[in-house]
């Protein structure tokens, strides 16, 4: 048995996609380290304060009982907020759009925790794919901003699997097949590990500037992997 609310988060799985003139290398190599270190510390404290409004806003939701608003609004929805901060990334009404987005993902993520925790063993397989989302991510996180190595020729990739990804997700829920079900959730956290490496890779690299659009991509590939995870940890659920 796996229940058709183990893939209402598919909504979110959608794909993420010089050198210095001679004479100034020193200064200008300065100035790069200290912008990355801002971004950085920028994007972090953002999605810390993130992460937070989404777990209040699912724990809201999951105790309350409000219903999953389905996998049309739930799409709309998302990529409706998704366009909405690329066009205000710039502007003062860039962090509203950021915490309209992860507030909605939290809430569409409310009810799945609910399922989980109202069947024998959804509260030890929550646990298990928080704590195995955490130690992915900060170990990850640790290794590109360690290395600094440049994972930038890893985005194709990435995006084509997702978009692959985001397909059979779909086909598994309207035809209702659970082994295929099973077979995106761990091609999705696979290439949410790979994009947590991408993102942080073109941070520190200099690639994003932006620390609203790295906290969103940073957002998501945390989610994705997290509902990934949940779904293969609670993979034997509800069959006895």
């Amino acid at each position: 048995m796996n229940p058709s609310w183990k893939n209402h988060s598919l909504a979110a799985r959608a794909a993420q996609a010089q050198s210095a003139p001679m004479g100034h290398t020193s200064g200008s190599t300065l100035g790069q380290t200290l912008a990355t270190h801002k971004v950085l510390r920028n994007t972090y404290a953002l999605l810390s304060m993130t992460l937070i409004w989404a777990a209040a806003v699912a724990a809201g939701t999951a105790a309350l009982g409000l219903p999953h608003p389905g996998i049309i609004v739930t799409l709309v929805g998302y990529f409706g907020l998704l366009f909405l901060i690329h066009k205000t990334q710039s502007n003062a009404w860039a962090i509203p759009s950021v915490f309209a987005l992860t507030g909605f993902m939290g809430y569409t993520l409310g009810p799945i925790l609910s399922a989980y925790l109202g069947v024998a063993g959804g509260g030890q397989a929550i646990a298990s794919a928080l704590g195995a989302t955490g130690i992915t991510f900060l170990a990850l996180s640790a290794y590109a901003l360690t290395t600094k190595r440049d994972f930038s020729f890893m985005g194709g990739m990435l995006f084509a699997g997702m978009v692959i990804a985001l397909l059979m997700g779909l086909a598994a829920i309207f035809f209702e097949m659970p082994a295929l079900s099973l077979a995106v959730s761990a091609m999705v956290a696979l290439l949410s590990a790979g994009l947590i490496l991408f993102e942080t890779s073109r941070i520190v690299n200099g690639g994003e500037t932006n620390y609203v659009m790295a906290t969103v991509g940073l957002f998501v590939s945390l989610f994705n992997l997290f509902t990934s995870l949940l779904s293969l940890f609670g993979m034997n659920l509800g069959d006895d």
